[in-house]
C-alpha cells in the first residue's frame, strides 16, 4: 500500500501539575529534534492534572515546529463554540500548529462531577458529530453561522478567518466510527491498539464504509497510533507479548516495524508514549534521533 501524505511522529507528555516543568522541557526537546506531534491527555476533573489547552499553549509558544494535540479533548466539559475559538486562536497564534483531537466522553462518573449533564452513549456520540460539524463551520472565514442541533444552538457567530484545523477522532463504537468516517480527518485507535489488531482490523471499515456513504475517499481519513513501548539497547527475543500486542524493542526493531506499518498497513502517524524505566529524555532521543529519520527514509525512498 502506498503512502501519500506525509507521515507523522509525535511524543506523548504527561500533564501531571507535579512534572510541569519536564512536560515543557520535553516538548522543546521534541521539537528541537523533529517530531511533529506533542500529545497529552484531556482529564479535567483531576486536580493534580494540567489543563490540556493550557500545556499547549505554552507548549506552542516555547517551540517553532511541532503541533499540539489533546489526545483527546473531552468534549462535554468544552462546549463546542468555545472549543471552536480556542483552537482557531492557537492556530492563529502559533502559525497552524494544532489538530483537535475529540473524544465523546468516556468517564462520566467523573465527567459529571464538573457539572456535566450525562449524556447516554447514544447522545454522546450525536453530539461529537454535531461538535465536529459546528468547529469545523466556525473556521475559514465565510458568512456568519447559524446553527440549531440537538445539542449545539449558536446563531449568526462570524467564523474565526483562520483555516480549519485536521479534526481527529478517538472513537471506538460502530456509531462514533461513523462518524470519524463522515466528518473527521483523522483516527487515533483506543486503547493503543496497533495495526495488527483485531481492533484496528474490524473497526478501520467502519470508517470507510461510512465515508464512501456521503461521497468522501476513505483515504481522506488518516489513522494515527498511540504507541506505547520501551526502545531497548539490544533486541529483544519477542517484540510482542502473548496477546500479540507491540511492547517495543531496540531500535532497529522498531524502525522495521514502523516502515512495515507505513508501507504494508498504510498508517500515517504514531504517537511514542515512552515504557519502562529509560529516563524520559533519552527514550526521546532514541525516538527522536535513530528510529524516526530511519523510518522517514525507509518509507521515502522509491519502490
Amino acid at each position: 500500500m502506498t503512502q501519500a501524505r506525509k507521515t507523522l511522529f509525535g511524543i506523548g507528555g504527561g500533564s501531571a501539575i507535579g512534572t510541569a516543568q519536564e512536560t515543557l522541557r520535553l516538548a522543546v526537546q521534541a521539537d528541537e529534534q523533529g517530531l511533529d506531534l506533542f500529545s497529552v491527555s484531556d482529564h479535567p476533573y483531576f486536580g493534580d492534572r494540567l489543563d490540556a489547552y493550557a500545556i499547549i499553549g505554552m507548549v506552542l509558544g516555547r517551540t517553532t515546529g511541532i503541533a499540539g494535540l489533546a489526545n483527546v479533548t473531552n468534549l462535554p466539559s468544552r462546549p463546542a463554540p468555545m472549543l471552536a475559538r480556542t483552537i482557531t486562536s492557537l492556530s492563529a497564534l502559533s502559525g497552524g500548529r494544532i489538530v483537535l483531537g475529540m473524544g465523546a466522553g468516556g468517564l462520566w462518573d467523573d465527567i459529571v462531577r464538573l457539572s456535566v449533564p450525562r449524556w447516554s452513549p447514544g447522545a454522546a456520540v450525536r453530539a461529537l458529530e454535531e461538535a465536529i460539524t459546528l468547529v469545523k463551520a466556525l473556521s475559514g472565514g465565510g458568512d456568519p453561522v447559524t446553527f440549531e442541533g440537538e445539542f449545539y444552538q449558536v446563531t449568526a457567530l462570524d467564523p474565526a478567518p483562520v483555516p480549519a484545523a485536521p479534526v481527529w477522532t478517538g472513537s471506538v463504537g460502530p456509531k462514533s466510527l461513523a462518524v470519524a468516517g463522515r466528518v473527521a480527518d483523522g483516527w487515533i485507535p483506543g486503547h493503543a491498539a496497533d495495526w495488527l489488531s483485531p481492533r484496528y482490523r474490524e473497526s478501520r471499515p467502519v470508517i470507510d464504509d461510512a465515508a464512501r456513504a456521503v461521497g468522501r475517499d476513505p483515504g481522506d481519513i488518516a489513522t494515527v497510533y498511540n504507541l506505547p513501548g520501551r526502545i531497548t539497547s539490544a533486541p529483544l527475543a519477542a517484540t510482542r507479548d502473548g496477546k500479540g500486542r507491540w511492547k517495543g524493542g531496540s531500535p532497529e526493531q522498531w524502525i522495521e516495524e514502523l516502515t512495515g506499518a507505513v508501507l504494508e498497513h498504510g498508517a500515517s502517524g504514531f504517537t511514542y508514549f515512552p515504557a519502562g524505566d529509560t529516563p524520559l529524555d533519552v527514550a526521546l532521543g532514541r525516538w527522536a534521533q535513530e528510529i524516526v529519520p530511519a523510518v522517514r527514509e525507509a518509507i521515502e525512498k522509491p519502490a
